[in-house]
């Protein structure tokens, strides 16, 4: 098949410019990429939920944008039944997995979903005997071209997304907006070569998939929690001695009347000694399971009764809040893993 070759002409100041179509695919993916995910943390931030609606709507110019770009990149009738796959995969999580009793009821969603799961069998089968004949070493150092590396990305990015929903199963992702993120974001920008400012020369053979990079980066910025609380709790004055420094890098203290209102887990609560004597006691660890609201009334209640004002708290960080700078980090920088290792090589 023909490379499409699409360009699109911008009058500016100094005359005409001609973008190529890849140019611009990649820009439209990079502004889609922090909308998207910026509304996703502000509303995470506001409910510490995101409606599955958000991830329908932004799938739509993902799957355009995917579009255009196996277009333009010449993909064949294999890669296109292939497309399936992933995005197969991905719609479990947001509108569920089909099963059989719905299919025999009729059920358009469910059979929807049954045909392309069978088109994308048939361009993984079909695509593995035309294009599934590498060298592992030219698949590793990525030395792929045309339909054929279309499809093994394809089938990279499905893995990428098995990864993410196994860790979600397994709840070393915690919440379900945070795993449907990153299958979005893989995707949106399904290698490095989707956004060429970053695809350039390397020194670093292997890299981790952009999501994964995304991810990575969001666990860095959870480094920057620790000093920043200790900054804002000297400059508040609410370190009043060397036992507060157990609080001082992961917690704040709060008024105890905001606390029912903030998405926080507080750490002050009233104990009763031997004694018999009522005691203010602030614990340095989170409980494991968040208290019932009910629990939580009652532990505001009894700190009340002490006239105690301002408690210890850890606020809820949703890791979607982390990953918005994240993916502005990963769009200057690339990826995180060839930052770190890069001085090794």
């Amino acid at each position: 098949m023909l490379l499409l070759r699409v360009r699109y002409k911008v009058i500016v100041s100094s005359g005409n410019v001609d973008l190529q179509a890849e140019q611009v695919i990649a820009g439209a993916r990079a502004g889609t990429l922090l909308v998207c995910m910026g509304l996703a943390a502000w509303l995470d931030h506001l409910d510490r939920r995101v409606p599955n609606g958000h991830w329908l709507v932004w799938s739509q110019p993902v799957l355009l944008l995917y579009v255009l770009d196996l277009m333009v990149r010449g993909a064949d009738l294999t890669v296109w039944c292939t497309l399936f796959l992933p995005w197969s995969f991905a719609s479990g999580a947001v509108l569920g997995r089909p099963s059989l009793q719905d299919i025999k009821a009729g059920s358009k969603i469910d059979l929807a979903a049954l045909m392309a799961y069978t088109i994308a069998l048939v361009g993984l089968a079909s695509g593995a005997q035309l294009h599934g004949d590498v060298d592992p070493v030219d698949l590793i150092l990525w030395n792929l071209e045309g339909a054929q590396a279309l499809w093994w990305e394809l089938i990279g990015v499905t893995l990428v997304l098995v990864i993410v929903d196994v860790a979600w199963r397994l709840r070393l992702l915690h919440g379900g907006a945070d795993a449907k993120a990153l299958m979005w974001i893989s995707l949106l920008v399904p290698s490095w070569g989707a956004l060429p400012w970053l695809s350039g020369e390397s020194s670093v053979v292997l890299a981790l998939p952009p999501a994964l990079s995304i991810l990575l980066w969001g666990g860095l910025a959870f480094l920057l929690i620790p000093p920043w609380n200790l900054v804002r709790n000297l400059a508040r004055g609410d370190i009043n001695g060397f036992v507060d420094l157990r609080h001082a890098f992961h917690a704040e203290r709060m008024a105890l009347s905001e606390v029912k209102q903030a998405h926080v887990w507080m750490l002050s609560s009233v104990d009763v000694g031997l004694d018999g004597v009522e005691r203010v006691v602030h614990r340095v660890r989170a409980p494991r399971r968040t208290p019932t609201e009910e629990a939580l009334d009652a532990s505001v209640a009894a700190l009340e009764a002490l006239d105690v004002q301002r408690v210890w708290v850890t606020r809820k960080v949703p890791l979607l809040v982390v990953l918005w700078p994240a993916c502005v980090a990963a769009l200057v920088l690339g990826d995180v893993a060839g930052l770190l290792f890069a001085p090794l090589v």
